[in-house]
């Protein structure tokens, strides 16, 4: 099995870090080579072993629709036909633009980059320039990509290589990242007493998506929100995994919640290299060349990755979240079945189309709690399920994703292969 897949493994470390070029992709802690990917479609991916896998990973999040969409590859296809990169505006900027505003609460004007970690630095020097501070509060296991002053306990693929400490960025980097447990409002409050004076921003992923998926506890963003407020700090929600995922306006949609800056990604471009971070006009009026605040990138609202995001948010706007929702809902219960007839201790957390199997007889609300689930029977499972036919994240700490795509019959086999599975 996975011949091919395993040679192209050995070549790609000849050239590449790893083998991979994002780390996870490598598959170290789930004690298994990568699959090298032919093609994709709808709820499926095909490896160049020429096996297809029923996919819950979506390209970690953004194939809300399925692979190969077809309005999102017509789309794609004519602004191929066009020019792929022009390093001047067009039209489709606006058009993505307005339909970001019309969508997301929070987000009053927006800009295009090119990745979520992009997103996240800009929006943190934003937030930096309008409060004139320099301290950010970030969430123990939050992740918001890999800019430096964010690697301080990260989670996603830094908490799953267990990489200690952020090795590369200079200690004054991180200096100004404060760190809180996720939903302990408590430790926020007294962080606030301490050094509000100082604190530019508190950054938050709404439902965090790195550690695994974990649910804000009742109150918490409503408290950040409160403290932000009162401290003349901003809220900046990272809603890249979330946005147009959580539901269409994204998790500050789902809970009321309206945050000072939004930083978005995946979806916005219909799978294709994109981000974006947008919020009240007031802020957003000091991003260059309006105001001060400079930030730029060639290739931010390239044609492709905007004709893509515009067919994706165009289907997505007429799709129905809810009936997703209801079956990945249904699905979770089963596996909860599954699990307790085996006796294996499991805490599934879910929210839309997100969801993540912590084998944990204890609720996870935050990182500390996530890191004591079975990593080890996890890695267990990601191999069986694999086995029958199904990809999954290779992490603990990641989320699994279901998409408009995936069947019935996909979600029946699921619990299947599950049933086969020993512990």
């Amino acid at each position: 099995m996975f011949a091919r897949s395993r040679e192209l493994f050995q070549q790609a470390r000849e050239y590449i870090p790893g083998g991979v070029n994002s780390p996870v992709r490598a598959c170290a802690s789930v004690g298994a080579d990568p699959l090298f990917i032919a093609s994709a479609k709808g709820g499926t991916i095909t490896s160049v072993d020429g096996d297809t896998y029923i996919d819950f990973v979506q390209s970690w999040g953004p194939m809300l629709l399925g692979h190969d969409h077809p309005v999102v590859n017509k789309a794609l296809h004519a602004a191929v036909d066009r020019g792929t990169s022009y390093g001047a505006p067009c039209e489709d900027e606006i058009i993505l633009a307005k339909a970001v505003v019309e969508a997301v609460p929070g987000v009053e004007k927006v800009r295009m980059v090119n990745s979520g970690t992009e997103a996240t630095m800009s929006a943190l020097r934003l937030a930096r320039a309008c409060t004139g501070r320099a301290k950010v509060l970030k969430f123990e296991g939050c992740y918001h990509g890999h800019g430096d002053p964010f690697l301080a306990s990260a989670g996603s693929g830094v908490a799953t290589l267990s990489i200690p400490g952020t090795p590369g960025v200079p200690a004054s980097v991180v200096a100004d990242t404060l760190l809180c447990p996720y939903n302990d409002l408590d430790a926020v409050k007294a962080l606030f007493k301490a050094q509000g004076k100082d604190i530019a921003a508190v950054i938050v992923e709404p439902v965090a998506g790195n550690m695994g998926l974990v649910l804000p506890v009742s109150g918490f963003l409503e408290g950040l929100r409160e403290l932000c407020d009162a401290s003349g700090a901003l809220l900046i929600f990272d809603e890249v995994i979330t946005g147009f995922r959580a539901s269409y306006g994204g998790a500050q949609a789902r809970y009321g919640i309206r945050p000072d800056l939004t930083t978005l990604g995946k979806i916005i471009g219909g799978g294709l290299p994109v981000g974006a971070f947008g919020g009240k006009e007031e802020y957003m009026r000091r991003v260059a060349p309006e105001g001060d605040v400079y930030q730029a990138g060639t290739l931010s609202g390239n044609p492709l990755a905007m004709a893509a995001g515009i067919a994706t948010l165009s289907v997505l706007r007429g799709s129905d979240y809810d009936l997703l929702e209801a079956r990945v809902e249904k699905l979770c219960r089963e596996l909860e079945e599954v699990f307790a007839a085996r006796e294996i201790p499991v805490t599934i957390t879910r929210l839309a189309s997100m969801f993540t199997v912590f084998f944990s007889e204890e609720p996870v609300r935050n990182f500390a709690e996530a890191k004591k689930a079975d990593a080890q029977r996890y890695a267990r499972y990601f191999r069986h399920m694999r086995d029958n036919g199904f990809f999954l994240a290779p992490s603990a700490f990641e989320t699994a994703m279901a998409s408009f795509a995936h069947t019935d019959l996909d979600f029946a086999e699921f619990v299947a292969a599950t049933k086969r599975f020993d512990g």
